[in-house]
């Protein structure tokens, strides 16, 4: 989710949908089941790709890192 408030213009905010989507499908096999919210928190000036790119990246890195460590991941629902 991009507003406006952050990135004024929709070609900025269509591109880094562009990359959000292309580095999922890159990554997703190595991501754990879950449903993945990417939200822009800073406005940026302008966007470069390998910089935006590199950002979602590290953070689908560490979504992966907190999931492996997690005991609950392995744990069946039900408790049995």
């Amino acid at each position: 989710m991009i507003g406006k408030k952050l990135l004024k213009r929709a070609v900025q905010r269509n591109l880094v949908k562009r990359i959000a989507r292309e580095r999922f499908r890159l990554l997703h096999p190595d991501l754990p089941s879950r449903d993945i919210v990417l939200r822009l928190a800073v406005k940026l000036q302008k966007p470069v790709r390998a910089e935006v790119a590199a950002d979602i990246e590290r953070l689908f890195d560490r979504l992966r890192r907190a999931e492996s460590r997690s005991p609950a991941a392995d744990a069946a629902p039900g408790g049995s």
